[in-house]
């Protein structure tokens, strides 16, 4: 599972990163970003919660 947070979309909520900050953290514009290529298998649950909450949808999961 792979996720990517459209930087024109996220408006800095904050809600991935606390579902899942082992995949998302902020980046230097104060907006959030995946840090990992791949979502581990035992994370993907959280990763999948942040996609599902984003109240901007500006994260996409493949």
């Amino acid at each position: 599972m792979r996720v990517e947070v459209d930087q024109e979309l996220c408006i800095s909520c904050g809600t991935c990163i606390d579902a899942c900050p082992e995949v998302f953290e902020w980046n230097d514009d104060d907006k959030a970003h995946t840090i990992v290529e791949e979502v581990p298998s035992d994370l993907e649950e959280q990763a999948h919660e942040a996609v599902e909450n984003c109240p901007t949808e500006a994260i996409s999961e493949d």
